[in-house]
């Protein structure tokens, strides 16, 4: 497993075609860091790939990251693991956001469980 740093946090890569994101306690997500996110995706995973979303840290995102965080139509599931409630609203109200963008996503209170979920999707 790789570890990379970015400007707003880590994405670790766990197989070719999955990998684990932690954004950093604090940051703002904005439409550069979005654009930064994507590339590094596209650069280093085999698509269509999964994402194991670790919301470990506290975050939030402008409006236009909200739109377009995981819309690259490259990503076959993401599993989102929260921790406390509010990183649970928060995941909810980003779904809400992007309900006609049909995504695969499902969140779990522990990081097994969205691992083994991510390995069922086909």
């Amino acid at each position: 497993m790789k570890t990379h740093k970015l400007s707003f946090g880590s994405i670790s890569l766990l197989k070719v075609n999955l990998a684990e994101v932690v954004i950093n306690e604090g940051v703002v997500m904005d439409s550069k860091m979005v654009e930064e996110y994507h590339a590094f995706l596209i650069e280093k995973l085999e698509a269509p790939f999964s994402l194991l979303i670790n919301k470990k840290h506290s975050y939030t995102y402008t409006f236009e990251a909200q739109k377009t965080i995981a819309n690259i139509g490259l990503v076959k599931a993401m599993a989102v693991v929260t921790y406390a409630y509010v990183s649970q609203l928060a995941t909810d109200v980003l779904i809400n956001v992007n309900r006609d963008n049909d995504w695969n996503i499902k969140m779990f209170k522990s990081r097994e469980d969205a691992l083994k979920w991510l390995e069922n999707q086909s």
